[in-house]
């Protein structure tokens, strides 16, 4: 795809509106990067509204690194089983929370490779950590943005981690801290994985379909 139809696009997404996203939610200027952090862990595999009220009941009782370390992994469970892989989960942000604890003086680094060393830190939590806590440039690549990048021609990648590499290289840098948020959203609401409803999409006439089989 063109560079010149490629920023039209984004300009287009710049300006959509469906709403705010679970972690544009939890950021903002007074954003708790421990919060993001622990809020994009626990959200692998689990819907933004299934995730955001567990967040929000988890950070009741436990809403610091020391907290969450020192509590007993039967109480986290109990209230991260609603989300699924509880048990992995509980495991992943007490272990990340007690490196935190032992090597960052129990404060969220904002460097990328220091954000991947924590345990069960990939690159899109470690990039939306770097977007919603710190502003920072990066481009957070989930099942959304690797389906609509894809879907759009913006890309023709097999992996989210490929196509976050590809977004780097083909989207302007000033567009990268928007294209998580806006295609999250546009994911959920409208370019839906199996029967996307592309009659109420603004992207309708620039969009390729890559790989739509039906639409409504």
């Amino acid at each position: 795809m063109k560079q010149e139809k490629i920023i039209r696009i984004l300009k287009i997404l710049e300006k959509q509106d469906y709403g705010v996203s679970m972690l544009a939610g939890f950021g903002g200027l007074d954003a708790d990067p421990f919060k993001i952090l622990i809020a994009t862990v626990l959200s692998v595999r689990a819907k933004d509204e299934a995730t955001i009220p567990i967040v929000e009941k988890l950070w009741e009782k436990y809403n610091t690194p020391k907290k969450i370390a020192d509590a007993n992994p039967k109480d986290l469970e109990e209230i991260i089983r609603p989300i699924g892989f509880y048990n992995i989960k509980t495991k992943r942000i007490q272990d990340l929370s007690r490196k935190l604890l032992d090597e960052f003086n129990g404060k969220v680094p904002s460097e990328e490779e220091e954000l991947l060393s924590l345990p069960g830190v990939g690159r899109k939590v470690a990039n939306c950590v770097l977007v919603y806590s710190f502003d920072k440039y990066a481009v957070p690549v989930d099942v959304h943005v690797h389906r609509i990048s894809n879907r759009l021609g913006f890309v023709t990648t097999n992996n989210p981690e490929e196509t976050e590499l590809k977004l780097i290289e083909t989207i302007p840098r000033k567009y990268w801290k928007i294209v998580n948020e806006k295609m999250v959203l546009l994911g959920q609401n409208i370019c839906k994985p199996i029967t996307p409803i592309c009659s109420a999409c603004q992207l309708n006439k620039l969009c390729e379909k890559n790989n739509v089989k039906r639409f409504l």
